[in-house]
């Protein structure tokens, strides 16, 4: 959407309404021939296996008792997740997404949906061809139902007919757009098992940036976050979902799309305007260390 549509990332096309959908349908596709080849040619030597990662957040019902703020933070995680999980795993785009665009498309005047159809074949093809869910995860959003006024250039935000809010009580210790909220982790984890069938899951990402430089490497506000999410991946294990694995989300500072350097995800401090790029342990490092060793929380009081 970023790359095809809005133009705010490479290869900075904006190609209307259309072109995020056209490039995730080619997406989808190619997957599934990687999957197949390795299926085909490799898999019995190597016993490997392929996977896809997928990176998401959590739409939480602005009013839990309300009908459409319940069926706008489905559609939320349905025009997000589902939108490439639920061709691999179920056959196809999700209903509501094929129902939303398809109905903004013919508002527009247009023969046929904006969303990309698969051929029956295609369908058969696609389904299955994943041995684990990768899943990148940050952030959380309340949703509710928002209607768009009839627009004759339409698009992915607006295709969804919902508007994201946040709680200002929510700590927001990196970018705007990354609040810590834990307890969204678990709810998708156990959407995932729910929707698709208690996949083998890893995450693949998930941690928190910092925009200003911590002299003291004191991220403190760091460790919450690493704490408060793997917390609620283990409730989600006791909950009976198939977490395999965890990978902070990063190692290192790092090159963070139109970014550039000035957002900071890493562990570990890098100082790029030295040439010999040194790297320096953030406070974060010591903790994740211990999370590490014991395969968990050291102490077993800190699971709440």
């Amino acid at each position: 959407e970023n790359g095809y549509e809005t133009g705010e990332h490479a290869p900075g096309l904006k190609l209307g309404g259309c072109g995020a959908y056209k490039a995730a349908h080619h997406i989808i596709k190619t997957h599934a021939k990687v999957w197949h080849s390795y299926n085909s040619t490799w898999r019995r030597e190597q016993q490997g296996m392929v996977g896809i990662s997928l990176t998401s957040g959590w739409g939480e019902p602005v009013d839990p008792h309300s009908q459409t703020d319940r069926d706008a933070a489905e559609r939320y995680i349905q025009f997000h997740l589902g939108w490439f999980a639920n061709p691999i795993y179920r056959g196809d785009y999700p209903e509501v997404m094929k129902n939303y665009v398809g109905k903004k498309s013919a508002q527009q005047g247009l023969g046929t949906s904006r969303l990309p159809t698969f051929s029956v074949q295609e369908k058969t093809y696609i389904k299955g061809t994943s041995d684990f869910l990768g899943i990148g995860h940050f952030t959380t959003r309340y949703v509710l139902q928002k209607n768009f006024p009839f627009l004759q250039v339409s698009g992915y935000h607006t295709d969804r007919d919902l508007a994201e809010l946040v709680d200002p009580n929510w700590p927001v210790p990196g970018p705007k757009w990354l609040y810590s909220v834990p307890w969204g982790f678990r709810r998708l984890l156990n959407f995932i098992k729910t929707q698709y069938g208690n996949p083998l899951i890893y995450v693949t990402e998930n941690g928190v940036s910092e925009t200003l430089q911590c002299p003291q490497l004191c991220d403190e506000w760091r460790i919450q976050y690493l704490k408060g999410y793997i917390n609620e991946i283990l409730k989600a294990l006791n909950d009976g979902v198939n977490v395999k694995g965890y990978t902070a989300w990063s190692l290192l500072d790092k090159f963070e799309w139109n970014k550039g350097f000035s957002e900071r995800f890493g562990l570990y401090h890098i100082d790029f305007k030295n040439k010999n790029k040194p790297r320096y342990p953030k406070a974060s490092v010591d903790y994740y260390k211990k999370i590490i060793s014991a395969n968990g929380f050291p102490n077993p009081r800190e699971v709440m």
